[in-house]
């Protein structure tokens, strides 16, 4: 009996303790809950309303105040006027960032917090970006952009209403964001981005002696200024993430980053790759890109009316010079993904965050089997001028690469054969029949090396069983290009020629 009393004196005893340990983890954490409460409320509180002789709307750099702000956009002001200059409860910040500072740690958040982003370009990819980075914590943007909030900016801005039609994009982001983030310091630029203000617009925070730029993001749709803003970076060491173009596009999950020099299915892509490497920038660069092939009932650009055309230069019916006039199909999902992927690529590259983007493996492997198409093909050319001699072309080399495949299909030829135009199964090949040798021998014996005298201004882009005649009857047989092909094609291909020789002059 006596037994059974302390038994259960124990179980009465641990039960009363865990009771009153429930019941005091209870009360400490109601107490720090109300701490919390109590601190936000008492910033909250210490916000006067508008008139009360605090500081009022905050003064935009470049821009100036918003127009006609109501109360709601005076009380936000205020506060990241308040915030901006220290009066904000830390805490409060680090509660607002708690997934964050879960996911990067201290040591990244706190790099994150420190980092000064520039966004160029503020519509539906740049907004996203912009507001993402806001949000994760990032403590200085520059926003440049000299465009507007318009109706048809709604389906895909990030943070624009219906009262911000009219209002700079800049304006827009800081004005919605200072309500999410009032501690994030915002540089407007209403501006144009272009070579001759580049040292202005990308410069340090603050002025020279301030923070340099820890990342660009380049969210502009203009080739010009896109090519302009990249050189820039490249030749002075900025790091930087492009985003391409998200319209037409439809498929979120063939968006990824990789190299400008091996991104492939995109338009502007094309074309911004196109110029960057006739002026020596040949790959460093990472983009924003999506392999979504065009297709039937897809999405395409819209052709200018008729009428349009009738009135002169269509280029003079755009806002700016060289900016596009024509109506560009977009998804609004889109460019929010690749603003998403922009901007994670940039906190991820700030924090140290561990990166392993899948490479486009499929079309690195055509470009193998296009360049080992070219190595077979040069061999029977040099097997044919040296009188048959099959040993002659051991251990022959072409001087051509992966890349420069890549160039001539993609940028010079424009991903088409240039006697049909189709689009599958290209190949690479030599365009007009040698007169003399094209071997290159260096040194004797064991220690010679064989190579081809071919360069990229000899090769042509056709299909496979184009390049398989061209080589029968072109360069094996005694056929002219005039009996083969059209001026036309003739004509096409000696002036791709002349692009990939440009492109030789600059290739590293």
């Amino acid at each position: 009996m006596a037994s059974s009393l302390t038994s259960n004196n124990k179980v009465q005893l641990a039960a009363t303790a865990v009771v009153s340990a429930a019941v005091a983890a209870g009360v400490i954490l109601s107490y720090q809950r109300l701490q919390k409460d109590e601190r936000l409320n008492r910033l909250k509180q210490s916000i006067p309303n508008p008139g009360d002789g605090e500081p009022g709307v905050q003064k935009l750099t470049r821009v100036g105040p918003l127009p006609k702000p109501d109360k709601e956009d005076e009380h936000n002001q205020i506060l990241a006027h308040r915030a901006q200059n220290g009066d904000f409860d830390d805490e409060l910040i680090l509660e607002q960032l708690a997934r964050n500072r879960v996911f990067l740690g201290d040591a990244g958040l706190a790099k994150l917090r420190n980092a000064f982003i520039i966004v160029v370009g503020c519509g539906g990819v740049g907004s996203h970006a912009c507001a993402t980075l806001s949000r994760s914590g990032v403590s200085k943007v520059r926003l440049i952009d000299f465009d507007q909030v318009t109706l048809s900016s709604l389906n895909r801005h990030a943070v624009a209403t219906l009262a911000d039609v009219g209002l700079p994009k800049v304006q827009c982001l800081q004005r919605r964001l200072c309500a999410v983030t009032p501690w994030t310091k915002f540089d407007l630029r209403l501006q144009k981005f272009d070579g001759t203000v580049a040292d202005d617009l990308l410069g340090n925070w603050e002025g020279p002696e301030g923070q340099r730029p820890d990342f660009v993001i380049d969210a502009i749709d203009n080739i010009e200024s896109k090519v302009e803003l990249l050189k820039y970076c490249h030749d002075h060491g900025l790091p930087v993430i492009s985003a391409m173009g998200a319209g037409t596009k439809s498929d979120p999950t063939r968006v990824m980053v990789g190299d400008i020099g091996a991104s492939f299915e995109d338009g502007l892509s094309r074309a911004t790759r196109r110029k960057l490497k006739l002026l020596g920038v040949t790959s460093g660069i990472p983009v924003v890109y999506s392999t979504e092939k065009m297709g039937e009932g897809k999405a395409a650009l819209l052709p200018l009316p008729e009428e349009e055309f009738k009135k002169g230069d269509v280029g003079d019916l755009g806002a700016l010079p060289d900016f596009r006039v024509r109506i560009l199909p977009v998804l609004g999902t889109m460019p929010a993904v690749f603003g998403y992927v922009a901007a994670n690529h940039v906190i991820l590259k700030i924090t140290g965050y561990p990166m392993d983007y899948q490479p486009a493996k499929a079309r690195d492997k055509m470009y193998e089997a296009i360049l080992a198409y070219v190595q077979a093909s040069e061999e029977k050319v040099v097997r044919m001028i040296e009188g048959g001699r099959t040993d002659v072309c051991v251990g022959l080399k072409v001087p051509i690469t992966p890349g420069d495949i890549a160039f001539l299909v993609e940028e010079a030829f424009r991903g088409r054969s240039a006697v049909t135009g189709v689009p599958t199964k290209l190949m690479l090949i030599r365009w007009k029949k040698p007169v003399t040798t094209t071997l290159v021998r260096i040194g004797e014996g064991k220690d010679e090396q064989k190579s081809s005298d071919l360069r990229l201004r000899d090769l042509a882009c056709m299909t496979k069983e184009e390049a398989v005649r061209h080589q029968k009857e072109a360069l094996l047989g005694d056929k002219t290009l005039e009996e083969l092909y059209s001026q036309e094609v003739i004509d096409l291909v000696e002036r791709q020629q002349k692009e990939a020789e440009a492109y030789e002059r600059h290739r590293p």
